[in-house]
């Protein structure tokens, strides 16, 4: 059976590779992953990765996956492409230092095979079990212990590779790609197969570069605009009926499906005639390359198109244990649940959270258990016309009742409204000061209300506020990840953009573990 060697480069750097090492200035990562690459891909890890590839009785045994592992990281250090990948394993002898083929005059591996490890990491989830390696090895350096964490966690915007468009081109890029997949299937090349596609199935529109282009309306023309609709509505009908029974079915049925999304989210046709719906619909596709794109919005006035990357520091050594993907528009608690189950995996726990006010809603923070503390700024209590705020009155947690500045109480439950009886405010020598409403002064109870209360008052002293100030950490981090992995996603789809996230977080992690071992050499020295 033909499986994975171990791969057992030497531990020790030949006369050639000291020379490297030498001539290295900048880039220290090169020398860092040579001296300790041993160590991160030891026998135990490589049979973990050998365990991902199939028995196979012919073929030549494939490349260690520790060699592609490496390049993989080394790819994500250096922003290359996977053709940039092979071209560096023969011209660049730092590369060529890690992966063990110092002037080598072939690849060591091929672009096919890359991709095909990539994959595998991907399928398998090992690319978390890379980071989780990164803090083994911190271990190993005096750098990270066995201790509850004390982390923080926050996100970034990352712009989609996907193509963004409207309506019109979004719907005729999808009926594009459906004709493109029979053409392909048929032996045609792609622009001559769509054109004479486009004409069999009665839709030469779909022939043209640009849809609208090819609609040639009036966009400014509200009726030409509608007219220009039930056009393209027409289309997806011919497409539909064109593609019924072609070869290669289910990626045919994928465009298409993707035309009537596009359809279904932004017309309405519940009218005597289609129109464009006013607004945007909720979770709107944005993108026919990319279907997990969606709009977001960091601020205000911050738009965005894409995902939003989180990651999650910890305070007292620097490392990233585990990081997460959602598209832009989901909420970032949202994330919190694969963050739980990463650090779960790694048999991590946290003893400090330090948060912004997006993640207060997550599991994370309201299933938390005593042993866990969380530190945010808490949300401003409004104090309307001068009247009594919801921090003016006083909540018993304990017996599950507020009582008001004028000391009429009633029961309260987390996440309902409380309201005073009408007849009890009316009386109340203090309405003046605390409503104009002719039913009574009611109150919202957070679900988490008994928190956001001692975060309020831990935040109004020093101390507290010297708390809050630790998150900026996570920020940094941010900064470093976003500096490897650039604003603009590389790949397509939620899953391939976490892997690309998680091995900048290795990335991140092996600098961290280099400066503190530079920093213990220094002082050893000294």
């Amino acid at each position: 059976m033909v499986r994975p060697v171990v791969w057992r480069p030497p531990a020790e750097p030949s006369p050639a590779e000291q020379a490297v090492i030498k001539a290295v200035r900048r880039a220290k990562l090169f020398v860092f992953l040579r001296r300790h690459r041993h160590e991160l891909f030891d026998e135990e890890f490589q049979a973990e990765m050998a365990g991902t590839y199939v028995d196979s009785p012919k073929g030549q045994p494939p490349v260690p996956p520790a060699r592609l592992a490496l390049a993989t990281i080394l790819q994500a250090y250096t922003k290359a492409s996977d053709d940039e990948v092979i071209e560096a394993t023969v011209m660049d002898r730092r590369w060529q230092l890690v992966l063990d083929c110092m002037n080598a005059e072939e690849p060591p591996f091929s672009k096919g095979t890359l991709v095909a490890f990539r994959k595998r990491l991907i399928e398998s989830d090992l690319d978390r079990r890379l980071i989780e390696r990164t803090v083994g090895l911190a271990a190993r350096t005096k750098g990270f212990g066995d201790r509850a964490l004390r982390a923080a966690l926050d996100s970034s915007p990352l712009w989609g590779a996907g193509r963004v468009e409207d309506t019109f081109n979004l719907m005729g890029h999808a009926l594009r790609r459906a004709l493109g997949v029979i053409a392909v299937l048929q032996g045609r090349g792609q622009a001559a197969g769509i054109t004479m596609l486009a004409q069999q199935a009665g839709t030469p529109e779909l022939a043209a570069s640009s849809l609208k282009a090819a609609l040639d309306a009036d966009w400014d023309d509200p009726a030409a605009r509608d007219a220009a609709l039930a056009r393209v509505l027409s289309l997806l009908d011919r497409v539909e009926a064109f593609t019924a029974g072609q070869a290669g079915e289910e990626a045919v049925a994928v465009a298409v499906a993707a035309a009537r999304q596009v359809r279904d989210q932004d017309v309405d046709c519940s009218g005597p005639a289609p129109a464009l719906r006013r607004g945007v619909a909720r979770d709107r596709r944005i993108s026919v390359e990319d279907p997990d794109m969606r709009h977001g919005r960091k601020s205000r006035s911050v738009l965005f198109d894409g995902y939003k990357r989180h990651v999650l520091r910890d305070l007292d050594t620097g490392l990233v244990p585990a990081v997460g993907i959602t598209p832009a528009n989901a909420p970032e608690a949202s994330v919190t649940g694969d963050i739980a189950t990463d650090l779960e995996a790694a048999g991590f726990t946290l003893s400090e959270l330090h948060i912004d006010r997006a993640y207060l809603s997550s599991a994370l923070v309201r299933d938390r258990g005593p042993d866990l503390a969380v530190f945010c700024k808490a949300w401003r209590v409004r104090n309307t016309g001068g009247r009594f705020a919801k921090d003016q009155f006083s909540l018993d947690f304990a017996a599950g009742q507020l009582t008001c500045p004028a000391g009429a109480a009633m029961p309260f439950e987390p996440g309902k409204t409380v309201r005073f009886p009408k007849s009890t405010c009316a009386a109340c020598p203090l309405r003046a000061r605390c409503t104009t409403s002719s039913h009574g002064r009611s109150v919202a109870i957070h679900p988490d209300e008994a928190l956001l209360a001692e975060l309020r008052e831990r935040q109004h002293t020093p101390e507290g506020r010297a708390e809050l100030r630790e998150r900026v950490a996570v920020e940094h981090a941010l900064a470093h990840v976003g500096h490897w992995q650039g604003r603009r996603a590389r790949y397509l789809g939620t899953r391939k953009n976490l892997f690309d996230l998680r091995r900048v977080a290795v990335v991140h992690n092996l600098h961290v573990i280099a400066r503190q071992s530079a920093t213990d050499s220094y002082q050893l020295a000294a």
